[in-house]
């Protein structure tokens, strides 16, 4: 049985980092116990330099303290390619002593750009063409003497770089050192690589494409953004038993060839000849005399750092689900799945054979594939065999975003593809999950595992907005609106602070923002893109509590801000400069991407709520004069945006959907006006028939809008929609991940204009954060980041949602939330981690109704606290898991009319339950409420009975005008 135990150490959000430059790391820590209500009341941590810890470095004693996430290492200064061995034991609230936890450890990188000896390689330009296009391989071949204990390779290139040691690949992560804004910031890998090393002769060899460095990018179709010429660093230490140390490095004695990598581009793909493969070609044994030379390249040193992002991996081996042939004679092989990575491939076949696939992602009405939005990507790779039994390939510095794949030239296949020759490699930064949603609608678990797809393939090294086409560009406002979805589904701490920080590194010195992170299209300035400098951070340390990364990126946010602040004739309004506005909105206009709402609108809202962001911000990090400054510029720009944009009597200057629904969520309209705002979003929505006009801005507000505004059952109707356009639109034409437009496959199966059609673009997915928070009801208290006080609050409405389930794994541990609702029984089932407390909202239970494990509320323990309100009973709760029951009484299953209700009432008998809401207090109906009740009782109890609906209301206007 669990008693009290430390458990999930990390460090730097990470278990066990290897190679990491961070000077004072911080520790992390998740409490486990088999009682409920457990609160850490002190910890220790100590730090050695053996995992013995005979050695200790740092003790930090007994610290009466409930922190349990990021504390700071401050031990004797952190010394480079070190490995540090630590471990924690608490005390609780129960006077329980955990044991130490198991050792963790965390290893330094470098550090310092001192320890940096080798010298940037690459082929003699003499020799090999420096611009060809095959691949280059780069060898050294040593000598190491008997006794290793250990060896790191230290090492990174421009621009995609492959090792590997004595034949063998080293790691398995892909696409390093991954895209950053190079000329500032160049991540470096650090690898364990003493089982590859023996002694003797060994060999150390790195492949070297083109990748984002100097390949194709963008849509703009550029090459050589960063450098035009492709070159590596690296370093390889070994020690000895007796404690002496061996250095390789790269430098002008390693030797150069190109090999069977003929092409490799990230859009448009690779073509790979088997043939020149050059066999053993990183092995000792290998014989040199017609491999060339390798001079230096005058690259710094000082722009490198540790690999901050999780690394790139193959994650999942998907097999395909069908192959058919198309009615252009095609030969396609389905995936099921429309994902991103690689096909991996076996054949037998004679020598010089050519096989050809072509990757797109869905097919058009008459069933053939379509490559129309792949723009000037290819997506295309080509194989040609070497004739030996077995062969088996997959691209290398390319991927591709596909369900459908066009073979050419397999054998054979004219009489069918051997399915099980073929396996879909699905890649992307390989980020923990931490979330999972379920409910009782299938099409809705089914947007959900899209919106985890469309997450799986452009969160690939940064946030891209598609991965087909020529783009997958870091685009800021679409990070910024998926963010908080984003985070419930994966752990992104490393993923967006080294974005982030790429983000930083490119902000101007101005404090505008580029429309793509790292830069490399023109565009800045744009309201809700740039915002991503503030919104991004600010998310990540509500999350995740990292206090650090918030101060690292402070003076970036009010550089946007104050940025902003200078343009236009007021500094309390944003009126001037280019704007996407809401962003493929349907209100457009004709032939335009942008949606009715003003631009001047939108720019000014998100105005207030940067400053806003500043503002809370100032005050995280102690800096009382920003905030008395940032307050009062707050202040300012929601009394300009109201004098410029609400009437007198409280109505928007804008009638769309977008313009009240971000009035709503960033708070820039108060009181009276705030009810008015929400009432019209609510008619907007009804008079659209239960439809939204949305675009990228308002999406992803759009329902946590309404359901703050007091309208939660309208933003679930508007989510079970159906038709176009709606979330499961999509999914009814057969979707597997989020597209870029409401309908890129239209009604008739035609598709939206092949200029910018992506089907795996997850702006639109955000909806998923709404899910989480206010379907299944995880939410925080925003005064104690990283939930350390939780807030369960589920909300109920439509026949259809009779149960959601929700599971995050927070900083702390897991959170659960889960609810089923029948027809006489509301339950709700939760599980809050050690070390926090939760206030709960049982929605519409009385005290006296509720059940806890079977025992009344008024008898339960381990509740700190309980009272009831209009909306429910308000509970605190310690850690522990927990099941509420109560009666069901208000009709919460029910659909969104009060005469549908009624009609539910009736059927379960409970004409008391009716009378209690529409005339509380009276004692006994009258004759013509009960003459009224037993007729309705013989008509169809359906809510499309218009007679039934008719009596119904008249049933409740009656109730309603008797004076009681």
């Amino acid at each position: 049985m669990t008693q009290l135990i430390v458990d999930s150490l990390t460090c730097e959000y990470r278990k066990n980092p290897l190679g990491i430059d961070v000077k004072k790391p911080r520790i992390s820590w998740k409490v486990k116990s088999n009682l409920r209500g457990t609160m850490q009341k002190a910890y220790q941590i100590q730090v050695a330099s053996n995992e013995s810890f005979t050695d200790i470095l740092w003790d930090t004693k007994i610290v009466a303290s409930d922190d349990s996430i990021h504390i700071e290492y401050e031990g004797p200064d952190v010394k480079p390619r070190t490995r540090y061995y630590y471990r924690v034991k608490i005390w609780d609230n129960y006077d329980r002593e955990s044991p130490w936890s198991k050792v963790a450890w965390w290893e330094s990188g470098l550090i310092y750009t001192s320890e940096w000896k080798a010298n940037w390689i690459t082929p003699s330009p003499e020799e090999i063409d420096p611009h060809s296009e095959p691949a280059f391989l780069l060898r050294k071949k040593f000598a190491l003497r008997k006794g290793i204990v250990s060896a790191r390779l230290y090492g990174t290139g421009v621009g995609l770089y492959e090792s590997f040691l004595n034949g063998a690949r080293v790691g398995d992560d892909l696409f390093n050192p991954g895209w950053t804004s190079y000329h500032k910031r160049l991540q470096y890998q650090t690898y364990d690589v003493t089982e590859q090393l023996v002694e003797g002769q060994n060999a150390l060899g790195i492949v070297l494409a083109d990748g984002w460095y100097k390949g194709t990018l963008s849509f703009e179709n550029k090459r050589h953004v960063y450098g035009d010429k492709r070159s590596a660093i690296f370093q390889l230490y070994v020690k000895y038993q007796d404690g002496t140390e061996e250095l390789i490095t790269t430098d002008p004695t390693w030797k150069a060839s190109t090999g069977p990598i003929l092409y490799s581009e990230i859009y448009n793909g690779e073509i790979y000849d088997a043939r020149l493969e050059i066999e053993d070609w990183c092995l000792p044994s290998l014989e040199e005399q017609n491999w060339k030379h390798t001079v230096k390249v005058n690259l710094p040193v000082e722009n490198l750092v540790a690999q901050e992002n999780w690394p790139t991996r193959v994650t999942e081996v998907i097999k395909p689900v069908d192959t058919f042939v198309t009615p252009n004679g095609e030969t396609v092989i389905d995936m099921g799945q429309n994902m991103v990575g690689r096909i991996r491939f076996k054949v037998n076949a004679p020598k010089g054979t050519r096989i050809c696939l072509k990757h797109g992602e869905v097919l058009d009405k008459e069933g053939n594939i379509y490559f129309g939005n792949l723009g000037k990507a290819e997506q295309k790779v080509e194989y040609i065999t070497k004739g030996v039994a077995g062969e088996e390939y997959a691209p290398h510095f390319t991927y591709h975003g596909f369900r459908y794949v066009r073979v050419e030239g397999y054998p054979g296949q004219e009489n069918g593809l051997p399915l099980d020759n073929f396996v879909g490699e699905v890649i992307h930064s390989d980020m923990e999950p931490t979330g999972e949603f379920e409910c009782s609608q299938p099409l809705i678990n089914q947007l959900q595992k899209n919106i985890v797809w469309g997450q799986r393939g452009n969160f690939l090294d940064l946030p891209t907005d598609c991965p087909q086409r020529n783009e997958r560009l870091g685009w800021t406002g679409d990070a910024q609106v998926f963010i908080e979805t984003a985070v419930f589904n994966y752990h992104c701490g490393p993923f967006f602070t080294k974005w982030l920080r790429d983000l930083k590194a490119d902000q101007l010195e101005d404090g505008n923002v580029p429309i793509v992170i790292p830069a490399v299209v023109a565009g800045v300035g744009s309201a809700a893109w740039g915002d991503a400098a503030t919104i991004v951070p600010w998310t990540l340390y509500q999350t995740y509590g990292d206090k650090r990364l918030l101060s690292e990126q402070y003076e970036s946010m009010k550089a946007w801000v104050e940025f902003i602040r200078r343009q236009g004739k007021s500094e309390y309004l944003w009126n001037s400069g280019f704007h996407f506005g809401d962003w493929l909105a349907l209100d457009a206009k004709e032939n335009s991407f942008v949606g009715a709402t003003p631009k001047d609108f939108i720019a000014t809202v998100f105005y207030a709520y940067s400053t806003r962001i500043v503002r809370d911000t100032a005050k995280i990090l102690g800096n009382f004069a920003d905030v008395q400054e940032y307050s009062l510029l707050l202040d300012k720009i929601i009394e300009h945006f109201n004098q410029e944009f609400v009437t007198p009597s409280g109505r928007l200057v804008s009638p769309t959907q977008t313009a009240h629904v971000i009035a709503l969520m960033f708070d820039v309209v108060k009181g009276e006006a705030k009810d008015r705002t929400a009432f019209e979003l609510n008619e907007l929505i009804i008079q659209n028939d239960y439809h939204l006009t949305t675009g990228f801005v308002g999406t992803p507000y759009l329902c946590l809008a309404l359901s703050k505004g007091g309208y939660h059952e309208t933003a679930v109707k508007l989510l079970m929609q159906e038709s176009y356009p709606s979330w499961l639109y999509a999914i009814k034409k057969g979707a597997t991940t989020i597209w870029e437009h409401w309908d890129s496959i239209k009604e008739d199966g035609s598709f939206w204009s092949d200029q910018m059609n992506s089907f795996n673009h997850y702006a639109y997915g955000s909806i998923g954060n709404w899910l989480y928070k206010n379907v299944a009801g995880i939410d925080m208290d925003n005064a104690a980041p990283a939930y350390k006080r939780i807030r369960i609050e589920p909300k109920f409405a439509g026949i259809e949602l009779t149960f959601a389930k929700a599971s995050y794994d927070t900083m702390y541990g897991k959170i659960l939330s889960s609810w089923t609702l029948t027809d006489a029984e509301v339950k709700i089932d939760l599980e809050i981690p050690p070390n926090t407390t939760a206030e709960v909202i049982l929605p519409y239970a009385t005290i006296s109704d509720v059940f806890e494990s079977e025992n009344l509320l008024i008898n339960a323990t381990d509740i700190s606290s309980y009272f009831e309100k209009e909306d429910g009973v308000h509970l605190t709760i310690g850690s522990g898991v927990y099941c509420f029951k109560y009666r069901n009484k208000h009709g919460l299953k029910q659909t969104f009319s009060e005469e549908t209700r009624v009609i539910d009432l009736l059927n379960q008998k409970e004409t008391h339950e009716v009378i209690e809401r529409y005339a509380p207090g009276i004692s006994k109906p009258p004759a013509i409420f009960a003459l009224k009740t037993e007729k309705l009782r013989d008509l169809p109890k359906h809510p499309e009975s218009n007679l039934t609906n008719g009596m119904v209301k008249e049933l409740i206007e009656d109730l309603n005008k008797i004076n009681w």
